[in-house]
């Protein structure tokens, strides 16, 4: 009975706010691209990040969100699927989502159909690698801009990383020189996409408030991905003296060869060296891309500072549900790795921040949340029906936690990471992370990693043994989950 009551009042709490409201609320949601809580508001004391900062005062800020996949495309299906790589097998790029899931409804799709005004502008569908947007989500046509840019005049040769997303052959990308890893020249905010994404989203604002036509409004950004080419500006705020470096460089001790990485996305750019050659990379090197990395994130700040402070000004922050969300985490040279790509916490940790005008509490979530959940929690909050969604929704929602500060939370997280040619599906609670190594077909004995955080965030050991209280507790919660789904197979490139 107490369960009934329980989700009756959840129930009728959601009712009184979607009743109580006359005019649908809007969706602004705002995707950064490898943005790990390297943010004020997430404690970090070295970072430069006002605007993000004085926006959350009234927002909610979970502390403890988790990406289920730690790669963009992955992540991006994630969110915008509610769907977990392990149940849609879309782990990968270069596989389109409607060849395995042809009536899948997207979150925007599910707005659309209810009536919004659907856009997407800048990075939110993964573009690139044989991986295209769907058009089908949106109302009109995508508005896209580059992640791999660079703004100095004597730049006239295509580079690796910018072939690969513009959909070019990796055949074709692999014959061209690698791009720099940084740049930092004396030019305008919108020498780079993240500038002109804002300046885009501003003028798509002033339209929808003189439309007054309900909106679902996803506007992406590319930095601090790499290459870490951002105004000089963003540079001079900091002391690359004072930033923080890496402790631990090294793998954590006991870790199976294919849980661990080096090269990979970070080695693709020309002053960086490969491992065989630099392991870990000269401290100038280290402290130079952690610089470049900060300087992401306070221009990333500044642009995002922009879109917010205009939505305020035309008055639609006041039905406006606002969503910040990072794809995944981020190394920056702890345990020797850089980027993503692995199932460690730094990887996987992520800001969210939400918004939403009738929230009757704000502050710090300890709450643990994954990236799935946003689906059913925006649904739930805009009073639109999931049984529309064909997909897999693993989601939970948050919305009756948000509005009203009742409602149950999940006891863990799940995420996963394929590794020459394993699966590793993990586990977080909040001392723990358990990560069990198989192969797909699932018929050899699977291998674990067991990591306690009460330490710090790095991995330093990975003490599993078959006793452990907590390896025996979260595999129970592990064999509970579904069978992961294979790998899909490459989806055909389109032709330009």
């Amino acid at each position: 009975m107490q369960i009934l009551s329980r989700i009756t009042l959840i129930v009728l709490t959601l009712l009184s706010f979607c009743q109580a409201q006359e005019k649908p609320y809007n969706v602004l949601m705002i995707l950064v691209d490898d943005l790990r809580p390297t943010l004020g508001v997430y404690g970090d004391k070295a970072a430069i990040s006002p605007n993000i900062d004085q926006w959350s005062k009234n927002a909610m800020v979970f502390e403890r969100a988790y990406s289920n996949q730690a790669v963009c495309v992955a992540s991006r299906y994630n969110l915008l699927l509610g769907s977990r790589s392990t149940s849609t097998g879309l782990y990968d790029f270069g596989r389109a989502f409607r060849e395995f899931y042809p009536d899948a409804t997207t979150l925007p799709e599910l707005y659309k159909n209810n009536g919004y005004y659907t856009a997407a502008i800048g990075k939110v569908f993964h573009v690139g690698h044989n991986t295209y947007n769907d058009d089908q989500s949106w109302s009109v046509n995508h508005w896209h801009d580059k992640v791999i840019e660079y703004a100095a005049k004597d730049h006239n040769k295509e580079t690796r990383e910018e072939a690969l997303f513009a959909n070019k052959s990796w055949e074709y990308a692999n014959q061209l020189e690698k791009g720099s890893a940084w740049e930092k020249l004396d030019v305008a905010d919108d020498a780079y996409a993240d500038g002109r994404v804002a300046t885009e989203a501003i003028a798509r604002m002033d339209n929808l408030k003189a439309s007054k036509q309900a909106f679902f409004l996803a506007v992406g950004f590319a930095r601090p991905h790499l290459p870490f080419t951002v105004p000089k500006k963003y540079w001079d705020l900091y002391d690359q003296e004072e930033l923080p470096f890496p402790s631990i460089q090294n793998n954590p001790k006991n870790a199976p060869s294919w849980a661990v990485k080096r090269d990979g996305e970070i080695s693709q750019y020309a002053q960086v060296p490969s491992a065989k050659d630099s392991d870990p990379f000269p401290p100038a090197l280290t402290k130079t891309l952690i610089h470049g990395y900060y300087a992401g994130v306070s221009y990333v700040d500044a642009q995002i500072g922009k879109v917010l402070k205009h939505l305020q000004r035309t008055g639609l922050d006041k039905n406006t549900i606002v969503v910040i969300w990072g794809d995944h985490g981020y190394l920056l040279g702890e345990m020797g790795m850089w980027t993503k790509h692995v199932n460690y916490e730094l990887a996987n940790r992520i800001p969210l921040l939400i918004k939403h005008p009738a929230m009757q509490k704000t502050g710090h979530s300890e709450e643990l949340i994954e990236t799935v959940d946003i689906y059913p929690t925006l649904a739930a909050m805009s009073g639109l029906d999931l049984k529309e969604a064909k997909q897999p929704i693993d989601g939970i929602s948050y919305a009756s936690m948000l509005l009203s500060g009742n409602g149950s939370a999940r006891e863990t997280v799940y995420h996963c990471f394929p590794r020459d040619g394993k699966l590793g599906r993990a586990i977080r609670d909040k001392d723990y992370r358990l990560i069990s190594w198989q192969n797909f077909q699932g018929t050899e004995d699977p291998q674990y990693e067991l990591y306690h955080y009460n330490n710090g965030l790095v991995e330093t050991e990975n003490i599993w043994r078959e006793d452990h209280p907590a390896f025996i507790k979260l595999k129970g919660v592990l064999s509970a989950q579904p069978k992961p789904l294979p790998m899909r197979p490459a989806s055909k490139p389109r032709k330009h």
